[in-house]
């Protein structure tokens, strides 16, 4: 199936462009991201709440079925956060991709562009890439095609080229192009082939011979991803050969939405670079920064790892398990900050010991919603009448490192909404935990142990300093720090 660009697309796309505002000052670019919350495509919070479950517990769990590829195997993007920006010279056109920490590659549709079995998925956000004249392939001997195929030695990559012999003892396999590479995500995949060209930011920053992916098929993938995490090939590391200020650090700004399609058409900041904070301090509060360490990861080089020593329900904390908190040399263990994973994943016997904790405080007052828990994958589930901030105790997250503690706003972690009224049940008020089981901690063994998701990093500028290898948190109001940066 061909996919093709509706004038709903169309629309959403112009609508993208207005937003393609970027402010270069002292060193900064600010980048609107968006999010595609769509009302036609979700009709129930019951629908929408289930895929979403579904899709961050695939992508969490998506390492364990490919320790053994050649290729580095990013994760699937189920989060909507999408930026955009311009590729090509002399024509260029505008693409727009998903934000993903989780994987390192840029990647995008290319005309003619076949999406198989993406019926019910989101349509791509901006027309297939027709590639420039000055697009140009990228050789088999290029340390880039080695990235892609996860440093595969050069003569191999040759010989999958199909490399003459003599060509590859010469060592002239230059004018080879690199072979297709193969990415598999949570649910589904793609093949592609490297190039390059000119990306062009509308502050006339430019970056020559960006390496990008350009898949003609792909299988339940419609949408490309724009990869933030460590690697080579990440939008931030190739940023960083022209302006090491701008690809050393970014961070962005997640407006909460709360699964509401109306709160989303604000833009959140995504911030390459430093830059000088004029936004006012949150409520009463000066905006100050919580920093942990980044682990590395032997196994994943890609992801930002942290290490979780414990959660707090209330004012019991509960000790995370010692896998959180380090990452071992099988690329066990940690956790990993994603943009692209909707909700937070946690080890069975974290998630087990932190609900038996929130259901023993708030099941004295509410009833446990049985049925809606089978119905969203999400528990524990309650009936409330009324108010119910008041009987919901406070989650907080604690990193490694002294004062590393995060306390998470409750819409972050507990979601309500109006249950029934469709006829056949009454109206009723519930309420979700919005963390997630992510397996026995040997099912997890050569990989993440747990990932934040974007749900719970909502309402915070989260920061990646990647010269001093630290992530940072602080409570913002991210409309607010748009308007005070594009100002």
């Amino acid at each position: 199936m061909v996919v093709k660009v509706t004038p709903l697309c169309l629309l959403y796309w112009l609508l993208i462009s207005t937003w393609w505002l970027m402010v270069s000052t002292s060193g900064m670019v600010l980048i609107p991201l968006t999010h595609s919350l769509s009302k036609t495509q979700f009709t129930t919070p019951h629908h929408l709440l289930k895929t979403t479950s579904t899709r961050s517990a695939t992508r969490f769990r998506h390492h364990l079925h490919h320790r053994h590829k050649q290729v580095s195997v990013p994760l699937s993007p189920g989060s909507d956060y999408t930026l955009s920006f311009t590729l090509g010279s002399p024509s260029s056109s505008t693409i727009s991709l998903y934000l993903d920490t989780g994987s390192d590659l840029v990647w995008l549709p290319c005309s003619p562009f076949e999406c198989i079995l993406c019926e019910s998925k989101t349509p791509p956000l901006s027309p297939p890439l027709n590639l420039s004249s000055s697009a140009t392939a990228v050789p088999c001997k290029s340390s880039a095609c080695s990235a892609a195929h996860s440093s595969l030695h050069s003569s191999d990559l040759c010989a999958i080229a199909r490399c003459p012999l003599d060509s590859i003892e010469m060592s002239e396999c230059n004018s080879f192009p690199c072979p297709p590479f193969y990415y598999a995500y949570g649910d589904g995949s793609l093949i592609g082939r490297l190039y390059k060209d000119s990306l062009t930011l509308p502050n006339s920053l430019s970056v020559q011979n960006f390496t990008f992916g350009c898949s003609h098929t792909t299988l339940g993938e419609p949408v490309g991803v724009a990869g933030f995490g460590f690697g080579r090939l990440s939008l931030p590391a190739q940023l960083s050969s022209v302006s090491p200020q701008l690809g050393n650090r970014f961070s962005y700004c997640l407006v909460s939405h709360s699964f509401d399609s109306n709160r989303v058409r604000r833009p959140s900041p995504l911030i390459l670079g430093r830059y000088e904070d004029k936004e006012k301090p949150f409520g009463n509060e000066l905006v100050e920064f919580v920093y942990t360490g980044m682990l590395s990861n032997p196994k994943h080089p890609y992801f930002y790892s942290v290490g979780l020593e414990g959660i707090s329900v209330g004012k019991r904390n509960i000790p995370a398990p010692e896998n959180l908190k380090r990452v071992d040399r099988r690329g066990s263990g940690g956790m990993v900050v994603d943009s692209g994973t909707t909700f937070t994943m946690l080890p069975a016997s974290l998630y087990d010991s932190v609900v038996t904790e929130f259901d023993h405080r708030v099941s004295r007052f509410y009833k446990r919603a049985n049925r809606v828990e089978e119905s969203t994958g999400l528990s524990p589930c309650y009936f409330y009448n009324k108010v119910v901030a008041a009987k919901v105790p406070a989650i907080t997250l604690h990193f490694a490192g002294d004062g590393s503690s995060v306390v998470l706003p409750r819409k972050n972690y507990f979601y309500e909404f109006v249950d029934g009224g469709d006829g056949v049940r009454e109206k009723r008020n519930v309420g979700c935990l919005m963390l997630m089981n992510g397996g026995d901690e040997e099912e997890l063994s050569g990989g993440p142990g747990a990932t934040l998701g974007n749900y719970q990093q909502q309402g915070f500028e989260v920061v990646y300093d990647l010269e001093k290898r630290k992530v940072g948190f602080a409570r913002r109001k991210c409309s607010s720090l748009w308007d005070s940066l594009k100002n």
